[in-house]
């Protein structure tokens, strides 16, 4: 019997309690994974979910908790109990050619999880029309179809920026793909780039930073030409890196959802402004259209801040299993709510200027996380920076610092706050800082704000 298979992407660094709500919640009848990977024991977790697994019979597994899993194939030589091995699926083949499946392209081709800024991580609806044609676009438009590349892929395969800009637009345009390591490895990356003589990169800010911190050590002959960054915002001095340091001249950026396929806004395929890509500066890409509105939803002039909406082949079909909290994302008219905060200028440009619920509102006044933090990374010592809202009885809100120091360096609140004296108004001036050795992110890159609040209310 004939059946459509859609695909579910699957972050390998989840534990078992956080594997079973993702293959429980999708349906998952079928896995697919390796036995190991460095320190991480695939086996061993799904034991641990499933403890009749090494009497069960391959193809027939049985689990309470994940009531759909039947399959598990594993990525090994080893001879596994209650699993199918990669191999041996490959060679269940006759030979003969059997009937094709009908795919439609509005047809459910991945179920996505969500980057999970808020919370536990949504699983959105994604279609092949949607895969398909915004890899197609975003290549055109960000030159991957220029040349005969060569492209260095940083991010997760289990993420759309993995998958859209990187993976599909690559294939789109017969562009040869390095992939550097199973799991992220700034080393194994700036290797690549080297040894594989790749023209392209494309990545995260943080993975960025760390490309620009191991080529200040190691001075590599690089032969990157484009530099493609998005996902979260950046500082404006990594722009100056990249191109000081990496020696990337061309840097393209990038804004956009996992609702939105990947992305909705990209630089232009000419040579962008140094000032556009500094100020996360991208144009609305082809065959989408995108609103900015006020509370009311009424929408606002060009130039104003407000929510940015999005409508076009690309909006996802909704979350799954989840139509109330559809519902509140995608009117019946298509406009998706991103809420990011979000400047739209009559030309196409655009640029977030933060997120809506991270806006902090101190004794009055609206501040921008974002601002503080583009200031806040012209300190020296500073690496990276994350402004919150922390609770304060007299003014509501106080402006919260989650700090990442340069290797060595130190920093007392009093000194940060007299590095800020006369540079930025007093009321954005940090209240409380703590320093980071890691953030919490998602699997885009976006830092965890909402960890952040958490881990300030623990330490007050």
């Amino acid at each position: 019997m004939l059946t459509v298979i859609f695909k579910v992407t699957i972050n390998p660094k989840y534990q078992a309690a956080e594997l079973q709500h993702a293959l429980k919640l999708c349906d998952v009848k079928a896995l697919v994974c390796s036995e190991k990977c460095k320190t991480l024991d695939f086996y061993g977790i799904l034991l641990s979910l499933i403890p009749d697994l090494k009497t069960s019979e391959p193809g027939n597994v049985s689990c309470t908790s994940i009531p759909t899993l039947k399959n598990i194939i594993t990525i090994t030589t080893s001879k596994l109990k209650g699993t199918y091995s990669y191999y041996d699926v490959m060679n269940f083949g006759t030979g003969e050619i059997g009937d094709e499946c009908e795919v439609a392209a509005e047809d459910i081709a991945n179920l996505q999880f969500s980057s999970g800024t808020t919370g536990r991580p949504k699983v959105v609806c994604l279609t092949h029309f949607q895969m398909v044609n915004n890899a197609y676009h975003m290549g055109k438009r960000l030159g991957i179809d220029d040349d005969q590349h060569v492209y260095c892929l940083q991010p997760p395969l289990f993420h759309v920026f993995g998958i859209c800009v990187c993976l599909l637009s690559a294939y789109h345009n017969g562009t040869t793909l390095v992939l550097p390591s199973p799991l992220y490895s700034p080393s194994a990356n700036i290797k690549a780039m080297a040894e594989e003589r790749c023209t392209v990169v494309c990545g995260t800010p943080t993975m960025y930073i760390d490309l620009v911190s191991l080529q200040s050590k190691l001075n590599l002959k690089l032969y990157a030409r484009r530099a493609l960054i998005g996902a979260s915002p950046w500082p404006s001095k990594l722009v100056d890196d990249i191109k000081d340091i990496l020696k990337i001249k061309d840097i393209k950026c990038l804004y956009g959802a996992t609702e939105l396929t990947s992305a909705a806004f990209h630089s232009l395929k000419e040579v962008n402004k140094h000032n556009d890509v500094a100020e996360n500066i991208a144009y609305i890409g082809e065959y989408v259209e995108a609103k900015v509105v006020d509370r009311n939803q009424n929408v606002v002039p060009f130039g104003t801040p407000g929510e940015l909406c999005i409508r076009g082949y690309l909006t996802m079909t909704g979350y799954w299993k989840e139509p109330e909290l559809t519902a509140k994302v995608l009117n019946k008219d298509r406009w998706f709510r991103t809420g990011d905060q979000f400047v739209l200028y009559e030309d196409g440009r655009g640029k977030v200027v933060g997120r809506l619920k991270d806006m902090i509102i101190r004794g009055g006044e609206n501040i921008s996380p974002s601002e503080v933090e583009e200031f806040l990374h012209t300190h020296p010592d500073i690496v990276e920076a994350s402004v919150i809202g922390i609770a304060d009885e007299r003014l509501g809100e106080d402006v919260g610092a989650c700090i990442r120091l340069r290797e060595g360096a130190n920093l007392s609140l009093e000194n940060l706050r007299e590095f800020c004296k006369g540079k930025i108004a007093t009321y954005k001036i940090p209240a409380q800082i703590k320093i980071m050795e890691t953030f919490p992110k998602t699997l885009s890159g976006k830092v965890q704000k909402f960890v952040l609040r958490q881990e300030f209310s623990r330490t007050k």
